[in-house]
């Protein structure tokens, strides 16, 4: 069997996402979606930890045909450059998954990839998951709860919070970031409070194993020029949005 590169997997899965989430919605509506749910994250961030990302077809299908591959092209740029990100990883777990974009970024930059755990609240985010799991080729399992009750994997594990920590009510991301610390050899995803109330973009948490009972925290801000695949940029510009840079913040712990 001819093992496909990341760019031809990353072609089809775009493809097949045009296809499904324009099969029975215009650009028009999707693009009207997208100025409303970008408004969401700029203007009632509150909003978010209620499901308003998701709240309607023309939402989901903006959220999956724009934002989804935005983070998989930024999650993908962050782990190849990171040191150690994709070695030796046995699980992964995706917290907070939406459509396992992110997730799936990280596993497919690992060889080989590890088994992949996605958890979401939203049925809809876990059938888009569980699609793209399978678009890229990653064992994966997929499954519906609270994040901050997260069963964590036996033995060493990586978790990604990507866009998750940021959109959660202080008490929940509170209940969260002292999830992990239950677990031995867990890194915590967390993210930083100051850049929490200072940015409007959604944060990029990631985490890994380590021995290490107080672990280093490397921070890093990244701005990621690239070329965006047709349908988001088109979206971009009908939406008047401007993503000539994929600008985020990663939290290594």
């Amino acid at each position: 069997m001819i093992k496909l590169s990341h760019d031809e997997l990353f072609t089809r899965w775009m493809a097949a996402l045009e296809a499904r989430h324009l099969a029975e919605l215009t650009f028009p509506e999707v693009s009207r979606a997208l100025r409303a749910l970008s408004s969401a994250y700029v203007e009632r961030r509150e909003k978010l930890a209620e499901g308003a990302a998701l709240s309607g077809a023309g939402k989901r299908a903006a959220f999956a045909l724009f934002y989804g591959p935005l983070h998989h092209l930024l999650i993908a740029h962050i782990v190849n450059t990171l040191p150690a990100a994709t070695r030796n990883l046995a699980a992964l777990l995706d917290l907070g998954c939406g459509t396992g974009a992110s997730g799936a970024a990280w596993a497919q930059a690992c060889d080989p990839s590890p088994r992949l755990i996605g958890i979401d609240r939203h049925p809809w985010a876990l059938g888009e998951a569980a699609a793209t799991y399978r678009a890229f080729g990653i064992a994966a399992t997929v499954r519906q709860g609270d994040i901050t009750r997260a069963t964590l994997p036996k033995g060493p594990a990586a978790i990604l919070a990507a866009f998750t920590l940021n959109e959660l009510a202080d008490p929940a991301r509170e209940a969260l970031l002292g999830a992990p610390g239950r677990a031995r050899g867990a890194r915590r995803p967390g993210p930083d409070r100051r850049a929490a109330g200072r940015l409007r973009r959604p944060l990029v948490e990631t985490g890994g194993a380590t021995r290490s009972r107080r672990p280093a925290v490397a921070a890093h801000e990244w701005r990621l020029r690239t070329e965006l695949p047709p349908i988001v940029a088109k979206l971009d510009r009908a939406a008047g949005l401007n993503h000539r840079e994929i600008t985020g913040r990663s939290l290594w712990l």
